[in-house]
This record gives C-alpha cells, structure tokens and sequence, in this order.
C-alpha cells in the first residue's frame, strides 16, 4: 500500500512538473518573441509571422526610442512617482494597519467596516476625479499617489499579521519603558519584513504600471509617466515618437511598439529577484493567520 502512494505521489510530482514547465513557457514565449521583434528588421517582420531569435539583429528600433527626451523624461516621472507614491503608501499601510491590529482601539470596528465597505463599493471616477480637482491636485504629480495611497486589500492583510504577532513581545516593551512608536517602529517592523517586502513590490508594481489616472489628471504631456506613453505609442499605428531626431528612415512601427514596451518592462524586472523570496512568505504570513 505504500509502495503504490509513492508511485502515485511520484507520477503526480511528474506531472505536475510538467504541466507548470509548459505553463511558464507559454507565460515566458510572448515577452522573447517582444525583445525578438523589437531587434529584428523590418523585412523580418513581415516575412516572419512569429520568432524568438532575429536572424539579424539590429539596434535601430532603440536607436529611435532614445534620440527622443521624451522617452527619457518619461522613465524619470515613472521612477520618481512608483518610489515617491510606493513609500506613502506603505507608510500609511504600516501605520494605520498597525493601529487597526489593537483590539483595544476605540471605534476599531467602526473604522474596519467602514474599509471594508471600500472593497465593495466606492465612489466611482467622476466623483473622485470632482474630488481631486477641488484639492487643486490636477495636472499635479500628487494627483497619481494620493488617491490610491492605501489598497484595502493590502492594509486588511497587513493588520492580520500584525494582529499575531507575540503579545509577550509588547508586553515586555512596555515594562522596559517603551511607548507604541518605539515598540512600532523597533518591534512590530523588524519582524515584518516578509510582509513589507511583499507589499513594496506589490505597490511598487501598480505604481509603475499605472497609466489610467495620469491620462485623467494630467495635462501636461511632459508630466506624463511612461506607460501613458507606451499607451499613446502602442494606441496609434504609426509607433512614432513626439521629439525623435533620427537622421534616417525610421523603423517600422512594429519594432518601435516592441523597443518601447521593453524600455518600459525591464526596470521593474530587474527590481522583482531582490524581493521574491519575501513574497509568498509575505502573503501567506498575514492571510493564513487572517
């Protein structure tokens, strides 16, 4: 009987092996044939329906992309923003899940229904964007952080694992003298790591991707952070770019779509290996115990 659930198990394990390999193949194949296409010529572009590798690669798609400032500007508002927007928001995570963790809190569950109630239902674009233009945010870089600074969702999961930390550890803080600040910010966030590398990524990835709320509130094309100018790009059929000086014929707008959508995707990639050990930790800490 043993010796058939370990076969079963290991014929199980096989296959699940296999199904989540083709899975991360058919996820990973349409970002290589997007930096395939986006060295290719335009001759291989037509002649060819679908590649992974050009057959002869060529940089002028980038050479496009980057003889334009507009490219340039726009990652410098698109990295500004998701640090400037990803370090409010986690502050106001932080603390006010903090608060919400203590049982002791007065009108606690008044407060949590009330962001409960947000998860359900909300005010809809008109009223907020009516709101916004009456604090006098439009056409303001805080216009795209301080309307979504706290993602219900998060700040839920967030107070559940604060919630479970050691009472034992406050407890002892507070014979030593410590007030809630210290016992915060020297207890509760060092053993919150996991939770807070997860959720730093987490906004920091909704703030990079983020273009919806600058086509709304600014005005200012020179304001505009890089997926409004991927969207733009992508959007018209032309692929051209606002301020390009190139001294030949452009590339075709296939390869200036692909340049960009790469230009755009890299950066957060590149930020996601440091925090991906602390992710599913982070989820499953402050959920399971929920």
């Amino acid at each position: 009987m043993v010796r058939n659930d370990t076969k079963l198990s290991r014929i199980f394990d096989v296959c699940n092996y296999i199904f989540l390999l083709l899975y991360g193949i058919l996820c990973i194949m349409p970002f290589l044939y997007v930096v395939g296409a986006s060295f290719a010529s335009s001759s291989e572009i037509i002649s060819r329906s679908i590649f992974l590798i050009p057959r002869s690669p060529t940089l002028e798609a980038y050479r496009y992309v980057f003889s334009s400032p507009t490219l340039p500007r726009a990652m410098l508002v698109s990295v500004c923003v998701t640090i400037a927007g990803t370090i409010i928001s986690m502050a106001f995570t932080l603390t006010m899940a903090y608060a919400l963790s203590k049982k002791h809190l007065l009108g606690r569950n008044i407060i949590l229904n009330f962001v409960a109630f947000t998860m359900v239902f909300s005010g809809g674009m008109i009223p907020t964007f009516l709101v916004v233009k009456s604090l006098g945010l439009l056409d303001r870089f805080a216009a795209l952080i301080l309307p979504g600074a706290i993602n219900t969702f998060n700040l839920i999961v967030v107070k559940n694992f604060f919630q479970h930390l050691p009472n034992e550890l406050e407890e002892a803080s507070r014979i030593d003298g410590c007030n809630d600040m210290t016992i915060f910010l020297r207890i509760a966030l060092p053993l919150s790591m996991p939770v807070i590398a997860t959720f730093t990524l987490m906004y920091a990835v909704a703030y990079w991707n983020d273009y919806f709320h600058s086509l709304i509130y600014l005005n200012d094309m020179k304001k505009w952070p890089l997926q409004l100018i991927l969207r733009q790009i992508v959007a018209y059929s032309s692929g051209r770019i606002e301020g390009a000086d190139y001294e030949f014929a452009p590339p075709p707008a296939i390869s200036i779509k692909m340049a960009v959508v790469v230009f755009a995707t890299v950066p957060i990639l590149c930020v996601y290996p440091f925090l991906q050990k602390h992710f599913a930790k982070g989820v499953l800490l402050g959920s399971v115990k929920g």
